[in-house]
């Protein structure tokens, strides 16, 4: 299901699995696995996920393996769907979702966990589980009110409200809307825009959003900040990159 390519720093994984891109058990643990070894890799400094063909980004889960009621078989996926996209939310690298198409269930939750997000104007977006009788189970609940806050999270996940990519704009849930057949194009870029940038800065910064969004009081993320400030100068790139920017030069990182 997973597709996985290079292109200089940036790796690119195209969830593929026709006809909709739904994810799979197997396809989970792969997700999982695949961000794993790349945050492993000190070469790639950035993460585009997008899915294949023009209709779907990803449709979620498919549903048929939750049709016969079977309870282990339920925890093993729900145990999936949330260790794959912890791994995504917390990954070093810069990630950035080229939602291609409809992000449904699981799929929107897997864009969810991305720091970025590109929409195609004909993208839908939704959270739909409770009208099967399930819930989002791999962080659904928790990550969209953080993004679009408590009165559209629960518009979208009691009420089951699919929004269009122009909406998801309006209110905070994409960043970008582009025309059909450009997400991907628009995520390469924003991703190229990574390597101007120190990596350990970028690793301080991320840890430092998240921990605003995980309510960390308000007194320790401010000793944090000035901590992972000082830590920077144990480290070369704080030197190349005052240097680089004084003698008017392009950065060299490590």
């Amino acid at each position: 299901m997973i597709e996985l390519q290079h292109q200089d720093h940036i790796a690119i994984v195209t969830l593929s699995r026709p006809p909709a891109n739904a994810f799979s058990l197997e396809g989970l643990q792969q997700l999982r696995q695949t961000i794993l070894a790349l945050n492993a890799d000190a070469a790639v400094r950035a993460l585009v996920i997008t899915g294949s063909g023009s209709k779907f980004f990803c449709a979620g889960a498919d549903l048929n393996t939750f049709a016969n009621g079977d309870r282990a078989q339920a925890l093993d996926m729900a145990q999936a769907f949330g260790a794959a996209f912890e791994a995504l939310a917390e990954s070093r690298l810069v990630t950035i979702a080229a939602i291609n198409g409809y992000a449904m269930g699981g799929g929107l939750e897997c864009a969810l966990a991305t720091d970025i997000r590109v929409a195609e104007q004909h993208a839908q977006l939704a959270l739909p589980e409770a009208a099967v009788g399930l819930l989002p189970c791999g962080t659904g609940t928790q990550m969209l009110p953080a993004l679009v806050g408590e009165g559209w999270a629960k518009r979208m996940i009691l009420l089951g409200e699919r929004v269009d990519a122009p909406t998801a704009l309006r209110i905070g849930l994409v960043e970008e809307v582009v025309d059909s057949g450009q997400a991907l194009t628009q995520a390469l870029a924003l991703a190229g825009r990574v390597s101007t940038q120190s990596p350990d800065s970028v690793q301080a910064c991320k840890g430092l959003i998240h921990a605003a969004r995980q309510g960390v009081p308000r007194a320790a993320a401010l000793s944090q900040e000035r901590e992972r400030f000082m830590e920077l100068f144990n480290r070369p790139n704080q030197r190349e990159g005052v240097n680089a920017f004084l003698e008017k030069r392009k950065a060299t990182w490590q």
